[in-house]
């Protein structure tokens, strides 16, 4: 394990916020050469770390703290009517697990999906390389859960394997099988495969209140959220 007190952190100027629209934010980035064990990556991500590729940071802004890390604890976790539908409607989809790679098909789905669903943001126009470094470029246990319907590649969740849980990174799927609803699918399985995995936590990043793509991450109940350096729970 790495001594959390040995890593170099950085904070980078302020810069646009991508959650808040007129908002300035900073962001506190874990020493990109330091070497981070699976262990060492569970611990920030108990304080409230996110990874996007070889980056490990979390929100560091001045007088705001609208970025609140959210964690489901699957043990008490209940689906609601509506997403045991959903888990209904996507029962004939069969998952494979793989360790990321590139492929035509994922890049295609990658980007039909950010095109059709963010193109107001700031991974907007996707590319190749962007994808590569953030899907696919770090050393941490990371898995591609693909989701097949017969021959056709409908959705991929990127997730990392912690000690404690899983760290669902980014789902991206077609955006044209709106009734199948595969995004909250996604979570629904990463949900059960945790507890298959006998896994206490689905860390879900970072919820916003007043950013409205943020909202369906609170559906899922009931869950935890870091305040004030405490998971706290909310029913």
């Amino acid at each position: 394990m790495t001594n959390l007190r040995a890593l170099h952190f950085y904070s980078t100027p302020e810069h646009d916020c991508s959650y808040l629209e007129g908002r300035h934010a900073k962001t506190l980035f874990v020493d990109p050469q330091a070497i981070i064990a699976t262990d060492t990556y569970s611990q920030l991500s108990d304080l409230g770390f996110r990874r996007s590729g070889k980056h490990i940071y979390r929100p560091h802004c001045d007088n705001c703290q609208a970025c609140i890390s959210i964690r489901i604890p699957v043990d008490r976790f209940s689906m609601t009517k509506s997403q045991k539908r959903v888990v209904s409607r996507n029962r004939d989809l069969k998952v494979n697990v793989k360790e990321p790679y590139f492929s035509d098909r994922h890049y295609d789905l990658y980007s039909r999906y950010i095109n059709a669903r963010h193109s107001d943001g700031d991974m907007h126009p996707p590319t190749e390389d962007q994808f590569c470094s953030f899907l696919i470029d770090g050393n941490q246990n990371s898995l591609f859960y693909e989701f097949w319907d017969q021959d056709q590649l409908v959705a991929v969740a990127v997730t990392d394997q912690l000690e404690s849980g899983l760290s669902a990174i980014y789902t991206f799927f077609d955006p044209a099988l709106t009734k199948r609803s595969l995004g909250t699918y996604a979570i629904l399985y990463q949900i059960a495969e945790a507890r298959d995995l006998n896994l206490d936590y689905i860390y879900l990043g970072y919820w916003v209140r007043d950013c409205r793509k943020m909202n369906y991450k609170i559906s899922y109940r009931p869950l935890e959220m870091l305040l004030d350096g405490h998971w706290v729970l909310l029913k």
